[in-house]
């Protein structure tokens, strides 16, 4: 019932076809968030959200930085920081001796890698090449390196371990692999510091003067791949540039998740807010500041209600986290440190609840949930609940971290 209830809008849930837990529960944080649009005080879906910021440094030695806000973090699981790998060479030179499919080998035989939890939140933060970035300060198209971190920390802080991946010829996979998932973890030290002393910010007009924002160029080798599977080609720019081009895999994960967004039919803009803004009529702007609003929040209303007064009145009603005040700092990307309707808090989170995947194909499976509830752990496999004594904690495919207060 639940589920027809919260599917009845969606042409994929709605029907009874092979579904993914995380794209089902993105969109369910969709739906949520919609009822309560204009009242976040009453939005439970903020408690899932949290803002990433990333750091771009170009060859220059200039940096930028930018945030994003979402609600999972996804992982990609790094097969080489497997800590069991002297028992998975004897596995496969076992496998390749006696010529053996996995099907053919007993279940209790099976050797299957150990990453660590620690490995893949490092994988997260560690810095990575971005390729077509453009550089305002060399005028030109360049290799830069982003690092990621935490602007905020989410009261629960969900986990996507990236299982289903593609292979050579765009086949999909499933990775067998166990995760070490400790009950508590601590991520303090992935908080971000913002803008350091001595760092020089990226300018927003290149030497000869063009204003010119710094921004990335959607990497085309990425965006001709994920058209050439169906996807609508200006959703695959998008997707390209929200992760950065770090692959095609990353790319496709965002745009599964992002489908539904309202503006993802919007043309893409590289021009940073603070330049938009400067379009808006100077005068409405005063009338609403006359009004009591702050001059930030005028110009945001008024853009977003094309300069109409009345309108733009309307819109801050209507977005009271709009107007709620806040020390915000920003950054090169004319958006802001904070956001009064995100939460925030210590790193340090235990584990209250997982989904797991069952079934070795991407094309069939089922999931189950266990969830920490009353000082033990219960199972729920569809209409059936019951206590789980062990369950399996290193097959996740979506972890659900509490915030631990104190």
């Amino acid at each position: 019932m639940f589920k027809t209830v919260i599917a009845a809008s969606h042409p994929e849930f709605s029907s009874m076809r092979q579904q993914d837990a995380l794209e089902f529960f993105l969109h369910f944080l969709d739906q949520v968030e919609r009822v309560n649009s204009g009242k976040p005080e009453l939005d439970p879906s903020r408690s899932f959200k949290f803002i990433i910021e990333e750091r771009l440094q170009c060859p220059s030695g200039k940096v930028a930085y930018n945030k994003r806000s979402d609600y999972i973090l996804s992982l990609s699981i790094p097969l080489h920081e497997a800590t069991n790998k002297e028992q998975l060479e004897a596995f496969h030179k076992m496998k390749a001796e006696r010529k053996l499919e996995v099907k053919d080998i007993n279940r209790d035989e099976i050797v299957r890698p150990r990453v660590p939890l620690e490995a893949c939140l490092a994988s997260f933060s560690a810095p990575e090449e971005v390729h077509d970035f453009y550089s305002t300060s060399l005028n030109a198209k360049t290799t830069a390196i982003k690092t990621a971190t935490f602007a905020t920390f989410p009261d629960y802080l969900v986990l996507h371990m990236r299982k289903f991946v593609m292979e050579e010829g765009w086949v999909p996979k499933k990775l067998d692999v166990y995760i070490d998932v400790p009950d508590v973890i601590d991520i303090t030290h992935m908080r971000g510091k913002g803008l350091q002393p001595g760092e020089e910010l990226l300018p927003e007009t290149g030497p000869d003067g063009d204003v010119e924002h710094t921004h990335l160029v959607a990497s085309e080798d990425i965006v001709s791949k994920l058209a050439a599977m169906g996807f609508n080609y200006l959703h695959c720019q998008k997707a390209a540039i929200n992760t950065a081009n770090a692959g095609v895999e990353e790319a496709m994960t965002w745009l599964l998740s992002h489908m539904n967004d309202p503006d993802i039919d919007d043309p893409i803009s590289h021009r940073s807010d603070a330049m938009e803004l400067q379009f808006v009529d100077e005068t409405s702007v005063e009338t609403l500041i006359s009004f009591g609003f702050q001059e930030d929040v005028a110009r945001k209303a008024l853009k977003a209600s094309g300069g109409d007064i009345e309108k733009a009145t309307d819109w801050i009603f209507s977005q009271p986290e709009a107007s709620a005040s806040a020390d915000t700092v920003a950054t090169s990307s004319g958006m802001q440190a904070g956001d009064p309707g995100v939460p925030d808090g210590i790193g340090r989170y235990k584990l209250m609840a997982l989904v797991s995947h069952i079934g070795t194909s991407t094309h069939c499976g089922h999931y189950v949930a266990h969830v920490h509830k009353d000082g033990r752990w219960v199972i729920f496999n569809d209409s059936k609940v019951g206590a789980s004594v062990d369950p399996p904690k290193d097959m996740g495919y979506l972890y659900f971290y509490e915030r631990i207060d104190g």
